[in-house]
Formats: C-alpha cells, structure tokens, sequence
C-alpha cells in the first residue's frame, strides 16, 4: 500500500484506502488497530467505510477518471434535462421548417 504526499495535507490512493477499509472490518481487528498501523486517524478509516459503503462499487468519488461526486451526478441530470429540451425543440422546429416549406397552392 502506498500513500501520496502533497503539501501539509495527505493524498492517499484508492487501493490505500480500499485496503484500510477491508483490513479494518476483519473479526479479529478493529479499526482502531489498523489505523494505529498504517499511521492515520481511526476516524478516517470509519469515514473511508461510510463512503464505500454508500457509493458501493464505485468506490469513494472517482473510477477510472469518471467524477461520481454528488454535485458531478447533479450536473449530469441537470445537462440530460437540457439536452432532452433541446431535442424536442430541434424536432418541433424541423417539422416547421417543413409545414411552412410547402407550397401554399
């Protein structure tokens, strides 16, 4: 397991916290014990166990680069919505562009 380092604050990696986290819910060790070990504050680990367990397998807030952060999935929905608009107006507006494109005899 490896830790990242940037200015005063600790980065660490997703296969760190994935680790602490399964290390943690083990019988015979407490989340206490695990912290003690890898250096960090038992807090982070139970804060690290909320967060997988609410984003399940999507693991904390990013995979692969793709943002599943709550303001990013409402950013989303937000630019679906817009884009759901827009096509029904682009619809609207072909089909008036060939209602008044008929010659009128």
């Amino acid at each position: 397991m490896t830790k990242k380092t940037k200015n005063k604050y600790n980065h660490y990696t997703e296969n760190f916290r994935r680790e602490a986290v399964r290390r943690s819910e083990g019988p015979d060790t407490s989340a206490a014990e695990v912290a003690r070990e890898l250096g960090i504050h038992p807090g982070q680990i139970y804060k690290w166990r909320r967060q997988y367990k609410r984003l399940s397998d999507k693991q904390f807030n990013s995979v692969n680069g793709v943002d599943y952060s709550k303001t990013e999935s409402e950013e989303v929905r937000e630019l679906k919505r817009k884009l759901k608009d827009l096509e029904e107006e682009n619809e609207f507006l072909k089909k008036a562009t060939a209602y008044f494109s008929k010659p009128n005899w």
